[in-house]
Parts: structure tokens; C-alpha cells; sequence
């Protein structure tokens, strides 16, 4: 029977999953048919934390590949997460109701100042 489970990699403590399509009587990191994606359940920060290919997962199902458990809640998650994304619906914008404003104030235009001749004229006087 074909599996899609996961492979442990990594260090001791800190754990690195690839998700794997394998016979069922492989060992659990041995031999694999193809990789899917991968899992990092330590991720911190910017890393990602999961990564699969839902098209792949989705074309061996239905040749008879079965989920392992864990591997069955990943890809329900990631479903979830990227229908949220992709989909979000995207309210309208509540328009406030249109008050009638006064037309706007024309803006005076700055005195002129006098020629200078005619300010020393007075001065003269």
C-alpha cells in the first residue's frame, strides 16, 4: 500500500519532517517515491513552518495513497490557512452619508502695494 507520512530529519532536539510518499513497508526515513512538501514544527520568526503541494497530494489520493494521521492534519490546516488567504472577502467601505458643505471660500487675493513713486510723493508733502 502507498503512504503519504512523514520523514524525520534534523539534529537531536530539533526536528525537520519531509512530507514523503512511500510504500507502507519502507522503513519511515528510507526509501520514498516523491517528496511533497516539508514540516518544521521548531519554525521561529520568519521560517516556514510548513510548506505542500496540495495538486500532488491531492492526484495521489486519488490513485489510492492513504494519510497518515498527522499528515491527514497538516494538509486540513493548510487547506484552512490558504482559503483564508487567498479568499479573504474584502468589505465594502462604509460610506459616511454626504453632508452639504457650503461652497468653498474664494481666497483673497494679497494687496497690492503702492508704486514707490507715489509713497514718496506723500512724504514730500
Amino acid at each position: 500500500m502507498v503512504v503519504i507520512r512523514l520523514s524525520r530529519g534534523g539534529a537531536k532536539k530539533k526536528p525537520f519532517y519531509k512530507i514523503v510518499v512511500t510504500d507502507s513497508r519502507n522503513r519511515r526515513d528510507g526509501r520514498y517515491i516523491e517528496q511533497l512538501g516539508f514540516f518544521n514544527p521548531v519554525a521561529r520568526g520568519q521560517e516556514v513552518p510548513l510548506r505542500l503541494d496540495l495538486a500532488k497530494v491531492n492526484s495521489w489520493v486519488e490513485k489510492g495513497a492513504q494519510l497518515s494521521d498527522r499528515v491527514k492534519k497538516l494538509v486540513k490546516d493548510h487547506t484552512k490557512a490558504t482559503v483564508v488567504v487567498e479568499e479573504k472577502p474584502v468589505a465594502p467601505k462604509k460610506s459616511k452619508p454626504e453632508v452639504a458643505k457650503a461652497a468653498p471660500k474664494a481666497k483673497k487675493a494679497p494687496a497690492k502695494k503702492a508704486p514707490a513713486a507715489k509713497a514718496a510723493v506723500k512724504k514730500d508733502k
